[in-house]
Order: structure tokens, then C-alpha cells, then sequence
């Protein structure tokens, strides 16, 4: 490989000739062989924006001149719009803490490709960098990135997930099955009604994810190295927001307190904390899938999921409910994210948070696992299942719980010797009932009905 020299404030560092990045990122390539995973595109993606945002700011308020911030401006543009963009921010997840090394690959990168446009040197730490601080950059671009795919991918992915089940709810409200409550029979529920708690939960999670957006565009940038805003513009902070929400179309503002957002990471805490209560919530709605899916002979078999591929290597003909199952692996891994964000979130020593290029990795990882997947619970399980009715309708009728409709009239005691009774001999409820006490049939038929006892009678 042929190399070039490049200089920083350390010395010469020898950098692939064709590479767009410089000295700094050459030195965090070769010091964090750690995992070899680079930044999410989401964040890179969101840190080129901030630095055209950033130009734009400082070409308005003169403090680099106007050919150098249009050339900073247009190499931001120019990355935006490559497929190779990936390809120029190498640097490991498991860097510094302060993710020093990506501010200065996204500096370098694009002074080099500003240079090419200007005719004449763009400095990365001058001008690109200008009135900025990796301290103020790193926090901002997790808030930005958060904010964008929160908005654009996951909020809508639930939107869509939440309409799927209401729609099946109303398509299945006409279902009867034996409820349960510790995995045993309780008394009978419809179908829609198990499909509406399901929209319920989901809903719950959109509304609570809605109420952290403000929080989410509050952003850090013109606090630079601790907070104090040292070197940046007096109005470089308020700019910057302004131009953001020009080309977001969110609604981005300065913080308060800039000491907050840089030395803690306590919103993007918060916000995993309701993507690990979303993952819950998917993994409940999987499991049920699942479980009302299970045999189909041996099992619940109350429902048939849309057969995907083949289940075994070895069993022929058997079929798994594979989506469910992709499903709750996505929730257990946002609870695992939600683990090591928090213990991030612990890392705000003083002035600086020294956990954020890991922050960042998790909580995007989390927002895009959790978008695709219920995308695919929505479309590949909830919109295709299908109900086994003649399966529910038989559980439904030897189910002996459908006695607890019979207390207030015989009482609790009266009404569990008949359910023990039709337990022990296997007979329908309505037999037994009919046999130890002075109600006839008509009556019991009425007392009994299923659909009564759901409530939707």
C-alpha cells in the first residue's frame, strides 16, 4: 500500500496515499484495533450535517471567510450525497471517550475534500472545527442522530405497527378464546379485545417517545470544551439551531445550561429507558404470538402463523414462528443496550461524559433494530396470522372457569365443586352445572355464554 506523510501536533504519521482523512484518524485507527466497528452511518451521517451547519453559521457570522465556509459547506454536500461515505470514518466504536478521534475524522475528511474545492488550504481544526470542541460536537451529533431517526424511521415503524394490530383487531373481534392468567384457563376474552391491549401497550410507547422529542433537540453545541462556550461566537449556538431545524424541519434549540448536555448524558438515558420499555412490550406481543401459535397439535394451536421457511434441518414439514422469535432477540438485545447506556450515563466525570462514542453506537443500534422489526411484526405476523376457530371453540366449551360466572348465584364454593367435578370427569361445564343445580339448560346456556362473559355480549 502506498503511503503519504502527514503531520500533527504529535509528529509525522504515515496515511494510505488515496484516504481523505489525515494524521489524527491514522493515529485512532492504529490505537483502537478494539471491535472493528466504525461509528453508525446514522451518526456520521448526522456529524457531516452539523459540520455544513456549523460552516454555514460561521461564514454568517464572519468568523471564517465566506470562500472557505462555501468550500466546507460543499464538501459536507458532496459527502452527503456519496455511496462510499462510510468508507472515509474508519475509526473503532471503542475509541476515546470523548470521541475526539471521530470529530477530528469528520474535520479531516472534510478539509481535505474543501481543499480540492478552494484551490487553497482548509485547516481542520481552524476552520472546519471553528468554534467548535469534540466536547460540545460529539453530545450534539448523538442528540441530532437520536432526534432524526426517532422522527424519520422509529416513530413511524410503531404508528404502522400499532394500525396493523388495531386492524386486525377489528377483523378478529368476533373470535372467542379461553383467557389465561399464570398460563392456566381463565375466563373466555375475544380476540380484539388481546389484539386492542396489544395497540394499547404500543400506543403508550409512542405517546411517552413523543414527550422526550424536546429533550432530544435540546442540543450542546456552542458550550465547546467544558461548557463556558470559550472560542465559539456568542451567537454561534442559536445559528447553529436555527439552520439545523431549515434543514431537518425539527425544531432544534440551544440548552439551557451547556454543563448539562456535555458533562451528562442523562437524556439519551432517558430515551433508552423508553426504548427498553418498548422492547418489553414487543417482547410481550412476540411471546403471545408465539405461545398462541405453539403445536400445532401438541400446543395452544389458537392461531396459524404465516408459514415463512422450513423450521428444522432434520424434521420435515415442521414450521417455526420465526418473526416472533427475531422479535424478542431485538428486545433482548435493547434491554442489553439499555444496561450499557445506563452504566454510560454513570460516566460524566466532571465536565465530560467519557463514554459517548459507546452511548451512540447503543442507542442508535437500538432505534434501528427496533424500527426493522416491528415493521416485519406488523407485516410478516400480526397482518397474516389466522385463527383456528374450531380449536377455540372446542377449548372454550370443556373450559370448567366458565363457572365463575355462576358465583353470584351459587357461590364461589357451590360454583368450585362443579368446576372440580368437570375437571376430573373431562365433561363440558354446562353438563355438570346442569346436573348439581336447579337452573335448566336454557338458563345455563345464557349464564354461560361466552361472549357475555367477555363483555362484548
Amino acid at each position: 500500500m502506498t503511503t503519504r506523510i502527514e503531520t500533527d501536533s504529535l509528529g509525522d504519521v504515515e496515511v494510505p496515499a488515496d484516504a481523505l482523512y489525515g494524521a489524527q484518524t491514522q493515529r485512532a485507527i492504529n490505537n483502537f484495533p478494539v471491535s472493528g466497528q466504525s461509528m453508525p452511518p446514522a451518526f456520521v451521517r448526522a456529524l457531516v450535517l452539523l459540520k455544513c451547519v456549523a460552516a454555514k453559521a460561521n461564514g454568517n457570522l464572519a468568523t471564517i471567510g465566506p470562500d472557505v465556509a462555501e468550500a466546507i459547506v460543499t464538501a459536507c454536500r458532496e459527502l452527503e450525497g456519496t455511496t462510499s461515505l462510510m468508507s472515509h470514518f474508519p475509526v473503532d466504536v471503542y475509541q476515546t471517550g470523548s470521541g475526539t478521534s471521530s470529530n477530528m475524522n469528520a474535520n479531516e475528511v472534510i478539509a481535505t475534500l474543501a481543499t480540492r474545492i478552494r484551490g487553497k488550504p482548509v485547516s481542520p481544526n481552524d476552520h472546519v472545527n471553528h468554534g467548535q470542541s469534540s466536547n460540545d460536537v460529539i453530545p450534539t451529533t448523538i442528540h441530532l442522530s437520536a432526534a432524526l431517526m426517532l422522527h424519520q424511521r422509529l416513530l413511524p415503524a410503531l404508528e404502522a405497527l400499532k394500525t396493523e394490530i388495531e386492524r386486525k383487531a377489528d377483523a378478529m373481534k368476533h373470535h372467542i378464546k379461553t383467557g389465561r392468567t399464570h398460563l392456566m384457563d381463565a375466563v373466555p376474552v375475544t380476540m380484539g379485545q388481546i389484539l386492542l391491549g396489544w395497540a394499547a401497550q404500543i400506543d403508550a410507547n409512542i405517546t411517552n417517545l413523543r414527550h422526550i422529542q424536546p429533550a432530544l433537540q435540546t442540543l450542546a453545541q456552542g458550550g465547546t470544551a467544558v461548557g463556558t462556550g470559550l472560542n465559539a461566537h456568542p451567537e454561534f449556538a442559536g445559528t447553529v439551531c436555527r439552520l439545523l431545524t431549515e434543514a431537518t424541519g425539527l425544531p432544534f434549540v440551544p440548552a439551557r445550561s451547556f454543563f448539562a448536555l456535555i458533562g451528562s448524558q442523562d437524556t439519551i438515558v432517558a430515551l433508552s429507558g423508553l426504548l427498553k420499555a418498548t422492547a418489553v412490550s414487543i417482547m410481550k406481543i412476540a411471546n403471545d404470538l408465539r405461545w398462541m401459535n405453539s403445536g400445532p397439535l401438541a400446543g395452544l394451536g389458537e392461531i396459524s402463523l404465516e408459514a415463512l421457511q422450513p423450521g428444522s434441518s432434520i424434521m420435515p414439514g415442521k414450521v417455526n414462528p420465526v418473526i416472533p422469535e427475531s422479535a424478542a432477540m431485538v428486545a433482548a438485545q435493547v434491554i442489553g443496550n439499555d444496561a450499557a447506556i445506563t452504566i454510560g450515563g454513570q460516566s460524566g466525570n466532571f465536565e465530560l461524559n467519557v463514554m459517548l462514542p459507546m452511548i451512540a453506537n447503543n442507542i442508535l443500534s437500538s432505534m434501528e433494530l427496533l424500527s426493522n422489526v416491528v415493521l416485519l411484526l406488523g407485516e410478516r405476523a400480526i397482518r397474516t396470522f389466522q385463527v383456528n376457530e374450531e380449536r377455540l371453540a372446542d377449548v372454550l366449551g370443556r373450559n370448567p372457569i366458565l363457572v365463575t360466572a355462576l358465583n353470584p348465584v351459587i357461590g364461589y364454593m357451590k360454583a368450585a365443586e362443579i368446576a372440580k367435578r368437570a375437571y376430573l370427569e373431562g365433561r363440558p361445564i354446562i353438563d355438570v352445572a346442569a346436573e348439581m343445580t336447579s337452573f335448566s339448560r336454557e338458563e345455563l346456556r345464557t349464564l354461560l355464554d361466552p361472549a357475555r362473559l367477555t363483555g362484548e355480549g
